[in-house]
């Protein structure tokens, strides 16, 4: 389809809305990430304008040697959240558009709505734009979350050009907008949500808050696969892209930060979910191991690294007898393809048979451990459960497992280490060529994954099951 327009030309491309690329023609399946039926169609406007193009109608800029240039010296405000702070590397920086992403019921709007209370408990200015809750519920969440503040604005509007307006009237210290699928641009055609109104809505946003020096946060819907929703150019358009994951049956709640332009990504923020939001945890070790039960066969403690952060998890697996010809292995938590992985090794390696067993592992307390650290712990589990032996209940384990059975070390092992040794363990099951440990904790060193067994006492050495 092609139309005319004075001085321009438009015309209709394809663009797929999972991943951003462009298509000439519609096709059933996206040719660069795969994904059925994501094509959409997008209009593109050319302009005919006559005359040869100079670097003055370009805007093109001066260039200068990095050497001549000052550094940026905008630093994060705190956001009046330690572990959001933890996780953004000491809070929210001027001008900076974020974008929080996160399943729906995860806590998002709550993360906003908290995030906005405290900035304004610390004396600014806060304008929240919900386009997609009225201005009841979001008055109803404040009252039970202690947010309700003069100085904390709500506006319902839809359109980025109230938007923009409304910040020009209030002049706030952070902006926030939920969602970013949901507003719309009039200039931009197409419905709100749709490939070309979340891309340029978004780099309008961006350009304000760039201008204005404001802190900025988009809340973005995540797809069925966990990705942000829209077009993939999105992500590379803000600079901090930051993910609230767990499980919505759990009071556990983890901020992630996977992109951060003014800072590392390698800090995570725990958040403990109850009738008053959500509360920072402290010690995330001790909460994930206070129910635990001592010497229960098929149970394993892993030192996981988060970050820079150490969390201790209880990895656990079942074992019983298939009545299908076909055993299930039923991961949660855990990489099922690891799990297959391991199963394979220790019948081949180790001569544990799990073949006509139904094997199901999983982290407890809704927590994620797909490492190559967990491999150990949860080979041993496996064992544990096949044998009935518990592997004791000051142990904790950890190491990759390799295809010939071999162990091999992870990083941060000291850490690791110390924060085991920090709540009473007193005994590591760790590769071969591991350093020596912190004070309080011994070491079992095995170079193999039969050799471990063997020394924690599940099997005799050579022995089979």
């Amino acid at each position: 389809m092609t139309s005319l327009t004075t001085g321009s030309r438009t015309r209709t491309t394809f663009e797929c809305a999972s991943c951003g690329a462009p298509h000439p023609s519609w096709v059933g399946r996206c040719g660069t990430c795969g994904d059925w039926n994501a094509l959409v169609e997008v209009p593109v406007i050319r302009s005919r304008g006559s005359g040869a193009l100079t670097a003055a109608s370009l805007g093109v800029g001066e260039v200068r040697p990095l050497s001549a240039l000052a550094p940026d010296e905008s630093s994060a405000v705190p956001t009046g959240m330690a572990e959001a702070d933890r996780a953004f590397g000491g809070g929210l920086v001027p001008g900076s558009v974020t974008l929080l992403g996160g399943e729906p019921g995860v806590g998002k709007s709550t993360l906003t709505l908290q995030l906005a209370a405290a900035r304004v408990r610390a004396g600014g200015r806060v304008l929240l734009v919900s386009a997609e809750e009225s201005a009841g519920q979001v008055r109803l969440r404040a009252e039970r979350l202690g947010a309700v503040h003069d100085d904390l604005w709500l506006a319902g509007d839809t359109s980025v050009e109230a938007i923009v307006a409304h910040v020009d009237k209030l002049q706030p210290d952070l902006l926030i907008v939920d969602s970013v699928q949901t507003v719309h641009l009039a200039a931009e055609g197409g419905t709100p949500g749709s490939v070309g109104q979340v891309r340029a809505s978004a780099q309008r946003l961006v350009t304000e808050a760039k201008a204005r020096s404001l802190a900025t946060v988009l809340v973005g819907h995540v797809t069925k696969d966990g990705s942000l929703a829209g077009p993939k150019t999105l992500e590379h358009v803000v600079d901090t892209v930051a993910e609230l994951t767990g499980d919505r049956h759990h009071a556990l709640r983890m901020l992630r930060v996977v992109k951060h332009r003014f800072g590392p990504t390698d800090e995570i923020g725990l958040f403990a979910m109850d009738a008053d939001g959500l509360q920072s945890v402290d010690d995330p070790s001790r909460l994930f191991l206070a129910d635990r039960a001592p010497d229960v066969a098929g149970s394993v403690v892993l030192p996981a690294l988060e970050g820079h952060r150490p969390l201790l998890l209880e990895v656990q697996a079942l074992v019983v007898r298939s009545s299908t010809p076909h055993p299930r292995r039923s991961p949660q938590g855990l990489d099922g393809r690891r799990l297959a992985l391991l199963l394979a090794v220790l019948e081949r390696r180790a001569g544990i048979d799990p073949g006509a067993l139904d094997v199901y592992a999983t982290v407890v307390g809704g927590a994620q451990a797909t490492e190559p650290a967990a491999d150990l712990p949860l080979a041993l589990a496996v064992v544990s459960a096949v044998v009935g032996r518990p592997l004791g209940s000051d142990t904790v384990a950890l190491g990759e497992v390799g295809l010939g059975g071999e162990l091999r070390q992870v990083t941060g092992t000291g850490r690791r280490l110390m924060e085991a040794a920090r709540l009473g363990f007193r005994r590591a099951v760790v590769p071969a060529s591991t350093p020596d440990p912190p004070d309080g904790i011994e070491l079992v060193r095995a170079a193999t994954l039969a050799e471990a067994v063997a020394a924690v006492g599940l099997l005799p050495a050579g022995g089979t099951c």
